[in-house]
């Protein structure tokens, strides 16, 4: 691995251990009337009935479920999420929608303190934090998630009203302004009992689904007695609204190449990687290569490469690899791959470690080996219309007990609640 990829891994790694509470103004957007075009759909016929699985009109489903009491159906043996309080929170209805994010800094004077407060007790030396702050100086010391988060936050509060649910969407992050527990604080404040939390990670993990469980049930308990309660909606991986805007973003990406090069060109999907030790506790690479397999299929790619990034800690620690630096070094010397596509699907959008890892140092490394690399768009950045109307779906599974649940692949429908002691990692 390169002392570059190694250095950055350092910032990286809080996506797996570290989160932190300071205080913060929340932020409320009013929604603007945003008209999302859909794209194009080349789907196979076999991908595209799973997509058309019979499912009620979506805006008049919403709009008959809002003020249902929550659902709490759950198959047999399945633990349900902690919802303890001082009243029955099983009787209240759901009467928001809360966005729970990772955040990043708008600004270069954000930078410092953002990485200060990422890596809190890790002990790492100063020089090394410079090293990861000229990272973010080179994009203006401004991470695209937050901007990113105040879309999807628009969108989906347009599409709920659309559909005639005007549910309030809040926004909160893990590691940076708007603050979870402010934002928690502010639900409370406004007099709201239960609500339901779309998180940026697609996947069940430590990292991507417990640990953001963890974030809730800890800013709950640091806002105190009569908390909102918030439950989360189960993983998307696998459902039509994320792995059909992937797949078209691959062909869209692949068209990019000149054309003597598109039939021939590589499909490299890439994820964040993690521990071996806590990949074990967790179906994170087994639904990753399920999505991989959508995603490739749809796209008409009859082979690819599952590659990771942004990995740190020490090198005796064993993590996921290939690292995709290593990736595209063999594809170039030892298969002669002149071309790649390249898919982060273990992203829900193109925040700092996609445009940083793949297209500086990803796209850097290929240059170096006369590589043509070109990246898909990760399908919350926009963000795409089907995305969002996946969440409004997801939303409403929770509303209204019965709807049917699409999910495309071989693992079926994930539960609304992840079974006991699930994806730990200690």
């Amino acid at each position: 691995m390169s002392a570059l990829r190694f250095i950055h891994g350092i910032v990286c790694h809080s996506w797996h251990r570290l989160s932190f509470m300071a205080s913060s103004a929340w932020h409320h957007l009013q929604p603007p009337n945003v008209q999302l075009k859909r794209l194009a759909d080349p789907a196979p016929a076999r991908l595209r009935q799973l997509e058309k699985l019979p499912v009620k009109n979506m805006t008049q489903s919403v709009h008959n479920s809002c003020g249902l009491a929550a659902s709490h159906a759950s198959p047999a043996g399945v633990a349900h999420e902690d919802s303890s309080d001082r009243h029955d929170a099983s009787k209240d209805q759901y009467d928001a929608v809360l966005l729970v994010s990772f955040g990043g800094p708008e600004g270069p004077d954000d930078v410092e303190p953002f990485l200060l407060n990422v890596t809190a007790g890790r002990n790492i030396p100063s020089e090394r934090l410079a090293a990861v702050a000229e990272q973010y100086q080179h994009f203006g010391g401004v991470s695209p998630i937050n901007e990113q988060c105040r879309r999807l936050q628009a969108a989906l509060t347009q599409k709920m009203a659309d559909a005639g649910c005007e549910l309030p969407v809040y926004w909160g992050n893990r590691n940076w302004t708007p603050f979870l527990t402010d934002t928690v604080a502010e639900m409370t404040e406004a007099g709201h009992r239960r609500a339901l939390a779309v998180v940026t990670s697609a996947y069940s993990s430590y990292s991507g689904c417990r640990q953001y469980r963890e974030d809730i049930a800890a800013a709950r308990a640091a806002v105190g007695d009569g908390a909102v309660v918030i439950d989360k909606v189960r993983a998307y991986y696998d459902h039509p609204g994320f792995v059909l805007p992937f797949a078209d973003a691959v062909t869209t990406a692949r068209q990019r190449l000149d054309q003597q090069f598109q039939n021939a060109a590589h499909l490299v999907f890439t994820a964040h990687s993690i521990p071996e030790a806590m990949a074990t506790a967790c179906d994170y690479e087994q639904q990753l290569a399920e999505t991989a397999r959508l995603v490739a299929q749809r796209a008409g790619f009859a082979s690819w490469t599952m590659a990771w990034q942004s990995r740190s800690g020490p090198p005796s620690v064993p993590w996921l690899e290939p690292d995709i630096g290593d990736c595209l070094e063999q594809l170039s010397h030892d298969r002669g791959i002149k071309a790649v596509v390249l898919a982060p699907i273990g992203f829900v959008t193109d925040h700092m470690e996609v445009m940083w890892d793949l297209d500086v140092v990803a796209a850097s490394v290929a240059s170096g080996l006369g590589m043509l690399l070109v990246r898909a768009e990760t399908p919350g950045t926009r963000p795409d219309d089907r995305f969002v109307d996946m969440w409004v779906e997801l939303i409403n599974e929770r509303l209204t007990p019965g709807v049917p649940r699409r999910a495309l692949g071989s693992f079926g429908v994930r539960p609304d609640v992840c079974p006991e002691g699930c994806c730990q990692f200690r």
